[in-house]
């Protein structure tokens, strides 16, 4: 359920229309900061309920996480639901997990907008197990099905490589209503959307500073300056002046993705699931794209690089996990930086009144941005608590540098430990088969030697076959006593004539 920040390659130019430096100074209702998923979400929300919103970026709409991500989305958020459930219990976690569902239908709703076309809509997700993990299926299948309400379907080792062609993967859950969509085309028909119900949306805009004191919040950018009763602050990593403490409750995270060349036939006979497959281990995020494109999400990082340096990791581990594709070429090398909180939860809710908070979606999904930032709207305007469902995830400072270096090291210690509990578990399962292999061929030698009759052994040569002698009798003698009696031969040659 969490979503890799990786997607289609950024194409300068094709989706900008919104580059409008603020040069003027202004009063609004809401000022959001950050145009990304969660605050374009904020924004929309905010100003169909009558608000007026003002969404200042640095940069350009999407130009980080939110234009580069897979399109997965699903319910659930990147804690996983057992830990969920201890953190907070099964009742408040139902409302947490009502909550994603709630995003889920946010964003397949707005998708199907008139502003949003070729959003190349597909349904379905599988997660896969890297081990043979079929009694920890059952149970999270029953938690999800009849304590969350959630349509999965258990999906068994057979079934999954029937779709997945590889060795590497055994049981899996199929979420029916989890979909794809165009990750880039959202993000630009979102903010389209937003403008269209009145929110002012403006680029090459960073905040130098807010002042979060008093009735009306004050912000302050290169060219003008801002009064708004609300600030939202949805940005992610890269807030920096404008909110240093909640960027340093983010550990950076960049996750790197590349698209093939068109790969033909060849693709639909090794994967024939059309949605996206993601491993229940978070190593790899990967869906057919245009047909008979692979795009694939891998390698992780918590120091920023070239995107192009990963391609061959991505063509390696392609060629493990399909080696009928071989080294596939590579067209397009991408990625994007996602702040992940300590606790694994977003950051949602209120700081200080009037000040709010939507980031933290790193490893969360689409469904979770949508949905905070329609909770945050409704929050503000509407008096909406449920926010507060999130109050036991505070702020966590992340650890600064050596935060990321323990990132970048406990990162390499979970894929190294997924490597070997996977290769131990396909080595359990050939030594299965072969045991299974030896006991067929074992039983087959034994039925055939049952239907044979069993070998006759000839009679002793040289005269009639040996009498068992019987237990000697014994006879009375004239004294009171007792003698033995002769035995048979010793009969026979007493009556031989002498």
């Amino acid at each position: 359920m969490a979503e890799t920040s990786t997607g289609t390659p950024d194409q300068a130019g094709d989706d900008a229309p919104f580059r409008t430096r603020l040069s003027f100074d202004m009063d609004v209702d809401i000022c959001v900061v950050g145009a990304g998923l969660a605050g374009l979400t904020v924004a929309r929300e905010a100003a169909r309920l009558g608000a007026s919103v003002a969404v200042l970026e640095g940069r350009h709409v999407g130009w980080n996480a939110s234009g580069h991500q897979l399109g997965t989305v699903m319910p659930g958020y990147g804690l996983p639901i057992g830990d969920l459930i201890e953190r907070i219990g099964l009742e408040d976690a139902r409302e947490l997990w009502s909550l994603s569902k709630e995003g889920a239908d946010y964003v397949r709703a707005a998708a199907t907008e008139e502003l949003m076309p070729g959003i190349a809509l597909t349904e379905g997700a599988l997660e896969v197990s890297n081990v043979d993990a079929g009694e920890t299926l059952i149970n999270r299948l029953q938690t999800l099905s009849e304590d969350f309400e959630t349509e999965v379907e258990g999906w068994q080792v057979d079934r999954v490589r029937a779709e997945l062609k590889t060795g590497r993967y055994f049981h899996g859950i199929h979420y029916p209503r989890a979909f794809q969509i165009d990750g880039r085309k959202y993000v630009h028909g979102l903010a389209a959307l937003a403008k269209r119900a009145g929110a002012r949306i403006f680029e090459d805009t960073p905040v130098v500073s807010i002042d979060s004191s008093g009735i009306r919040k004050r912000i302050v950018t290169p060219s003008a300056r801002l009064r708004a009763s609300y600030i939202v602050l949805a940005g992610n990593i890269h807030l920096g002046a404008a909110s240093r403490r909640l960027s340093e409750t983010l550990l950076p995270v960049w996750r790197y993705a590349g698209v093939t060349e068109p790969l033909g036939d060849r693709l639909a006979e090794v994967i024939s699931f059309q949605g996206s497959v993601t491993d229940s281990d978070g190593i790899d995020h990967f869906r057919i794209v245009d047909g008979d494109r692979l795009m694939w999400a891998s390698p992780e990082t918590t120091w920023n690089a070239e995107p192009g340096r990963f391609g061959s990791a991505i063509q390696r581990r392609i060629a493990t996990v399909f080696p009928q594709l071989g080294k596939v070429a590579m067209a397009d090398m991408f990625g994007g930086a996602v702040g992940v909180t300590v606790h694994g939860m977003p950051q949602i809710g209120q700081l200080r009144k009037g000040l709010w908070v939507a980031s933290g979606f790193g490893r969360q999904g689409l469904n979770t941005s949508a949905m905070a930032g329609q909770l945050i709207a409704r929050s503000i305007l509407w008096g909406d608590g449920r926010w507060r469902l999130f109050s036991p995830f505070e702020l966590v400072w992340a650890g600064g540098a050596t935060g990321r270096v323990a990132g970048q090291l406990i990162g390499m210690w979970g894929r190294g430990s997924a490597a070997a509990a996977g290769a131990l578990a396909r080595y359990r399962e050939g030594a299965r088969a072969r045991e299974q292999v030896r006991e067929a061929r074992l039983a087959e030698a034994n039925r055939q030697a049952g239907t044979r009759s069993p070998p006759r052994r000839p009679p002793p040569s040289g005269g009639p076959r040996p009498v068992r002698p019987g237990p000697p009798v014994r006879a009375e003698t004239h004294g009171g006593g007792t003698e033995a009696a002769p035995s048979q031969e010793s009969e026979k040659i007493q009556d031989e004539p002498v």
